[in-house]
C-alpha cells in the first residue's frame, strides 16, 4: 500500500533545509548589503552590537552551516572569530604577540594596537565588525584573515598547541583570504 498525500500532511518535521539555508543567505545579504545602502551612521554600531542585543546567536546558528564562500559563511565565521577574542582576550593576546614577530605583514594588515593586549585585541576585531557597515567588506575579510593568520602563526610558535588548533586556526584564514578576494570579484553571494 503506497502512502496517500494525507499520509506525508500529518508528519511533523523540522524546518525545510533549503529554505533554512535560503533564510540564512537572505539574512546575510540584507545585512552586509543593506548596511552598505544607508547613510545611517548608527548602523556600523548597531551591526557590531547585533550579538550582544538582538539575539543574532540564532541567525548565526543558521549561517554555521553555510559555505565559506558565501556572504553567510564569512558572516559566521567572523561572528566566531569576536565570540573566541571575547570569550578568552588574554591567550588570543598570547598567540598574537607570538605570532607577530614572524608574520609581520599579516600584523600590519590586521591592525592590532602595540603591544597587542586584550583590550587592544577587542578593540580591533569591533573596529573589523564595524567594517561591514562602514568600509569595503573585501577589507573587512582580508583583515580579519590576517588576525587569524598571526594566530595561527603564533600557536604554532607555541610550546603547548596542538596540531588541530593551528590547522583550524590557519583554514579560517585561508577561507576568509579566499573570500575577500571574491568579493573583489563581486563572487561572493
Amino acid at each position: 500500500m503506497k502512502p496517500g498525500a494525507d499520509f506525508f500532511a500529518e508528519i511533523v518535521g523540522g524546518e525545510d533545509p533549503a529554505r533554512v539555508s535560503e533564510a540564512a543567505d537572505r539574512a546575510a545579504n540584507l545585512l552586509v548589503r543593506g548596511a552598505r545602502s544607508t547613510d545611517d551612521p548608527e548602523v556600523a554600531e548597531r551591526v557590531l552590537r547585533l550579538a550582544e542585543t538582538e539575539g543574532i546567536e540564532t541567525i548565526a546558528e543558521v549561517w554555521s552551516g553555510s559555505p565559506a564562500d558565501s556572504l553567510a559563511g564569512c558572516l559566521w565565521r567572523l561572528f566566531v572569530l569576536r565570540s573566541w577574542v571575547y570569550a578568552d582576550p588574554a591567550q588570543v593576546a598570547r598567540e598574537y604577540d607570538a605570532g607577530r614577530r614572524t608574520a609581520q605583514v599579516a600584523q600590519v594588515v590586521a591592525g592590532v594596537a602595540d603591544p597587542p593586549g586584550p583590550d587592544e585585541l577587542r578593540t580591533m576585531v569591533d573596529e573589523v565588525l564595524r567594517g561591514i557597515a562602514g568600509s569595503e567588506f573585501a577589507d573587512v575579510l582580508f583583515r580579519a584573515a590576517a588576525f587569524a593568520r598571526v594566530v595561527a602563526t603564533g600557536r604554532a610558535a607555541l610550546d603547548d598547541p596542538t596540531d588541530a588548533e593551528v590547522r583550524r586556526m590557519l583554514l579560517l584564514a585561508e577561507q576568509l583570504e579566499a573570500a575577500g578576494h571574491l568579493e573583489l570579484t563581486h563572487g561572493l553571494a
